[in-house]
């Protein structure tokens, strides 16, 4: 097998011979054609997705993690997980922890993000509902044995993204003490809110981008960083995306069928949020905005640290997000005057639709 026709980019040659040294025996197991790997994705990490063709019009995926940089074990084990739950993880074919390697099956070329911005909306509120429910299905069959805890430190720390990269290194902003202690305070409203939720599994990023047109539908991806956390995360992650944006009543329509399957499926146990649907969207608008001023922060973080300035031009979308909720909530409130400075006169229809 020669690696003279691939379109693949190896900056360190080092790993190229080692990523050759474990996929030759490999293509000749699976009958898979060297030549033709070829970049399928990337994303915000360090994890770059190859896609190599073989027999019988069959293709595979494999995934370059560099080991100081990614672990492939929370992968593997999260998609084990995933897959015992009855939901759709790409399978893991071979695996090497060490050089951080894996080929696993393909789930198709069809993204739901893609899929969404040019169905119909019939279409799109079937991929909407079946999305929903097999959050559900995640949510309340995936083991949650030895998940990390999405907790009052981790949620912390997540919200200081927002002034070290998206206030500081975007916007050349300096708060004053005044401005850092209303900030804290807001954190503390947030983080009390999220920690306060039933506590479940979590994907953390479920979201159209990470989600595939299969059969079953939907194929799930980029789950590795999975914890226990509040219920509300996922759906607030894909009624409130980075990449697409729908009209309210759409949001609640959607939030109110996922909350009545989560009800049923007793996700809330005996909280408040059980039997009252205007507490769970309070909760979800809440969780929505600790994330999305922590993605505010990674992604002007992806541009000024690690050389990948695409992310930020949905800062505005996330900005809208930020004051609808700010405006409709009166101890969030506060947050507008914080934000000023890099919006101006933002209003809640400042970011496009879909």
């Amino acid at each position: 097998m020669t690696t003279a026709l691939t379109t693949i980019d190896w900056p360190d040659k080092a790993r190229e011979a080692e990523f050759w040294r474990w996929f030759s025996p490999l293509a000749h197991r699976f009958q898979l054609d060297g030549a033709s790997l070829a970049p399928a994705s990337a994303d915000a990490s360090f994890r770059r997705y190859f896609r190599v063709q073989g027999a019988g019009g069959v293709s595979r995926i494999v995934m370059d993690a560099p080991p100081q940089k990614e672990d492939v074990q929370s992968f593997v084990d999260i998609a084990s997980r995933i897959r015992a739950a009855g939901l759709h993880a790409p399978e893991v074919l071979a695996i090497d922890a060490q050089q951080g390697f894996l080929l696993l099956a393909d789930l198709g070329q069809n993204l739901y993000l893609q899929a969404l911005k040019t169905a119909e909306p019939a279409k799109a509120d079937r991929l909407m509902r079946e999305a929903s429910a097999a959050l559900v299905q995640f949510q309340s069959r995936v083991d949650a044995g030895g998940l990390p805890a999405y907790n009052h430190d981790l949620l912390r720390r997540e919200l200081e993204l927002f002034p070290e990269w998206c206030v500081g290194h975007e916007y050349g902003i300096v708060w004053t003490p005044a401005q850092t202690t209303t900030w804290l305070r807001l954190c503390d409203l947030l983080v009390s809110s999220a920690l306060n939720q039933p506590q479940v599994p979590v994907h953390r990023d479920w979201m159209p981008r990470n989600l595939m047109v299969a059969e079953p539908n939907p194929g799930i991806l980029d789950f590795q960083d999975a914890v226990l956390g509040p219920v509300t995360y996922d759906i607030a992650s894909l009624l409130r995306d980075a990449f697409i944006s729908w009209d309210e009543s759409l949001e609640i329509d959607w939030a109110a069928r996922w909350w009545q399957q989560a009800r049923a499926a007793g996700l809330f146990g005996e909280h408040a949020m059980a039997a009252d649907f205007g507490e769970t969207w309070r909760a979800l608008e809440w969780m929505g905005l600790q994330r999305h001023l922590k993605v505010l922060g990674i992604f002007c973080r992806l541009k000024h640290r690690d050389g990948k300035p695409a992310y930020s031009a949905d800062l505005t979308r996330f900005f809208g997000y930020v004051a609808k909720v700010a405006l409709r909530y009166r101890d969030l409130k506060p947050l507008m005057a914080l934000i000023e400075p890099m919006t101006g006169s933002l209003t809640t229809t400042a970011f496009s639709m879909r």
